[in-house]
């Protein structure tokens, strides 16, 4: 396979893999709606960040152990779920408040909280862990140098890819939403939708597989 060609497949597997609707882009998306363009940036950046640890980790071969350890990975399995419901259960209970404190006393979420809580959902996420022990081997070529290294340039780009597909559909979703978010009956519902994305994407963490 000639370099253009390898560089063609992996570009184009990385785009569809950050197209689909997986939990870290719906946990961004459902920031956007509730918080508008900035926190959903911030969200994003947080959990591109948080997947950037998941790429040291398969760099270096730790990640293995969630793939191997039923123990290890319920432990952190479990914690993600608990830290989404958590989230979630904040959303719902302080629904329809969202932009009378917004005008009032500032924005309910800052971009900073928004970003620390996106790294936080994807390093509990063990699934990402183990996605990236899956899928950057596919791509190593053994005559290029120290698959290590290999790994972490290729677990980059991914990243690089996310990053700049989630703050694209950051943006289409703030500019749909903006209107929506004046209405305080709408925010209402924008909380209850935030909130329920939250709790749903807990108990979808709490109930996987390692398969």
């Amino acid at each position: 396979m000639s370099d253009s060609t390898f560089w063609l497949v992996f570009f184009s597997a990385a785009l569809a893999l950050n197209l689909s609707p997986g939990p870290d882009l719906l946990y961004v998306l459902s920031r956007t709606l509730a918080g508008g363009w900035r926190v959903g940036v911030a969200s994003a950046c947080g959990v591109c960040s948080g997947a950037l640890v998941h790429v040291a980790f398969a760099a270096l071969g730790i990640s293995a152990i969630l793939g191997t350890s039923a123990l290890a990975f319920t432990v952190v399995k479990y914690l993600g779920a608990a830290y989404l419901l958590y989230l979630g259960i904040q959303a719902l209970r302080s629904a329809g408040e969202g932009m009378r404190r917004t005008l009032e006393a500032g924005p309910r979420t800052t971009p900073w909280q928004a970003y620390r809580q996106g790294v936080l959902v994807d390093i509990l996420n063990p699934k990402a862990a183990i996605f990236f022990m899956a899928f950057l081997p596919q791509f190593v070529r053994p005559e290029h140098g120290a698959v290590a290294t290999q790994l972490l340039i290729l677990g980059v780009l991914v990243v690089v890819v996310a990053i700049i597909v989630e703050c694209l559909l950051v943006l289409l979703a703030n500019r749909a939403s903006t209107a929506l978010r004046r209405s305080r009956r709408l925010s209402l519902w924008l909380d209850r939708l935030l909130g329920s994305i939250l709790v749903g994407l807990g108990i979808r963490l709490g109930l996987s597989e390692r398969g």
